[in-house]
């Protein structure tokens, strides 16, 4: 369900000022998962990086790489189609788990590309994704329309990042990038604002309200995740 700027539900104006006021701070929870996520791949990433040898059995091992990559997939996939059936800590348990698992695979990144490179792209992802949840938070249009585009869009980029796995075309490589910010750009602005319907439909249901944030979390976790390598990709300078 949409909610635009003026349909909050309570009529008067002090309970539409308490629900805003609820709502923010709901959002601003759910941000702070997200950072901690981040924070958790960020700091596991930079761990593995620094130990060489296990990055190299990282990449030169087939069944372990793919392993991992497997792995935080069917994560998502859990955590995604049973976030309703779950406890609180074990939603935030998976989301956190995940992020660490995320941190393994991620360490790749910064020996692939310069601290530089990271450094700018981060910022510029941070900058972007500011923007696209400000957008999706102020907006009056209803961007569940554009929901079936994105996940279009979602499908072709992983059509294309599997037949590229077999072609290794730069062009195609330069197809994926400018979908996948398109992509990612919009699915920022949509999931912030499904974020306010997580929270106006679960009123009188705390337990699910929470779980639901963790949800939440965990989409802008992927959104900024998949947007900064799109960035980097882009502008992002490999290490000799």
């Amino acid at each position: 369900m949409y909610y635009g700027e003026n349909n909050y539900g309570p009529r008067t104006y002090e309970e539409q000022y308490d629900a805003i006021k609820g709502m923010n701070a709901y959002i601003t929870k759910v941000f702070g998962w997200m950072f901690l996520g981040l924070l958790l791949t960020s700091l596991v990433g930079l761990a593995i990086a620094s130990n060489l040898s296990l990055v190299y059995t990282i990449v030169t091992t087939p069944i372990l790489f793919y392993g991992l990559m497997i792995a935080e997939l069917v994560v998502v996939f859990v955590l995604s189609a049973r976030i309703t059936k779950f406890s609180y800590a074990a939603a935030v348990g998976l989301f956190m788990g995940y992020a660490a698992l995320n941190g393994v695979t991620f360490s790749i990144i910064f020996l692939a590309y310069t601290d530089a490179s990271i450094l700018s792209a981060f910022g510029t992802t941070a900058v972007t994704f500011g923007i696209m949840c400000a957008y999706g938070y102020f907006t009056r249009n209803d961007l569940t329309r554009f929901r079936s585009i994105l996940f279009m869009g979602l499908i072709g980029i992983l059509v294309l990042s599997l037949v590229n796995i077999f072609l290794a075309s730069s062009s195609i490589g330069w197809i994926i990038s400018l979908v996948s910010l398109f992509v990612f750009l919009g699915l920022t602005a949509y999931d912030m604002q499904k974020l306010k319907a997580f929270y106006f439909n679960t009123e009188g249901n705390l337990a699910l309200r929470n779980n639901l944030g963790i949800y939440g979390a965990l989409q802008l976790y992927l959104d900024f995740i998949n947007l900064f390598l799109t960035i980097l990709r882009f502008m992002g300078k490999r290490r000799n």
